[in-house]
């Protein structure tokens, strides 16, 4: 059995349509679209390729994006002050701060400097606390996605044997309670996880995000097993995930395959969780 490829680059595209219609809709009620203000320090180049494409989805949805291309010389205190005017300004609803940030300044003092209601990148330890309590308008854009390639696709997640595969801030824990949230049954396992094959051949839905190329191969996972594979690795020039898809498609009901997967999903809850941070703002 070959495994249905899940297409997160579709998926994406229909998402943002959706998100398109809304923001004009919105435009068109209260008089101003929703802003974004994209906030880039220093010249890596692949912040730099995450910030123009993040800046074009936006341009497409009707999203008016608010652009800072600082120098990496900039010091703490003088982004601590942007961070200040940006939270103030009544025309940008989502502030985004593109990690990483240079090694002179303190990355968590200044997520934590963010006004939560315009985080919408869903790391202020605020909005971290009420992922945890269920109550979270604003998540993490990788976990959200994830969430919408499982119930778009028809997984169903209710009641599964879920495991997943890595513990990180930004994509581990937060998934892991988006689909506690959602009734699966969690099994949070990572590269230390003794006896690893073990754990993950239990899986109903694997969720591959350890950061190890090809981690994952078909003796770790069970037939039928729907898989979601976060990886982004260069290997030999080429763009791999955390499994390897070639030995694991032959196996999995359905899987995500990388580049094209979740990826495309990153951006489109970026533009998702600005507009929930305007239609926030309009209700204060």
């Amino acid at each position: 059995m070959t495994g249905k490829i899940i297409d997160g680059k579709a998926i994406a595209e229909t998402i943002r349509q959706e998100i398109t219609l809304e923001v004009e809709e919105l435009t068109n009620q209260y008089g101003r679209p929703p802003g974004l203000a994209v906030v880039l320090v220093g010249e890596d180049p692949a912040s730099q390729v995450y910030v123009r494409n993040k800046r074009g989805a936006c341009q497409k949805a009707g999203i008016r994006s608010f652009d800072h291309n600082l120098p990496a010389t900039l010091t703490q205190q003088e982004l601590l002050n942007l961070l200040g005017e940006l939270n103030a300004n009544p025309h940008v609803d989502g502030i985004l701060v593109q990690l990483p940030l240079p090694d002179h300044i303190d990355e968590g003092l200044v997520l934590e400097s963010l006004n939560p209601r315009k985080d919408v990148d869903g790391f202020h330890p605020i909005n971290v606390g009420k992922l945890v309590a269920n109550r979270a308008t604003l998540i993490a854009c990788t976990p959200l996605g994830i969430i919408e390639l499982l119930e778009r696709t028809g997984v169903e997640i209710k009641g599964a044997d879920t495991v997943v595969l890595g513990r990180s801030n930004i994509v581990g824990k937060p998934v892991a309670l988006l689909l506690l949230h959602r009734h699966a049954t969690i099994t949070m396992c990572h590269t230390r996880t003794r006896a690893l094959a073990e754990v993950t051949r239990r899986a109903d839905v694997l969720i591959a995000a350890a950061g190890r190329p090809r981690l994952v191969t078909a003796d770790m996972v069970k037939q039928g097993v729907v898989v979601i594979d976060v990886g982004v690795n260069r290997v030999d020039g080429k763009l791999v995930g955390d499994v390897d898809f070639e030995s694991v498609v032959e196996k999995a009901s359905a899987i995500t395959p990388v580049p094209g997967g979740v990826g495309p999903m990153t951006i489109t809850m970026l533009l998702r969780n600005t507009v929930t941070a305007f239609k926030d703002h309009q209700k204060a």
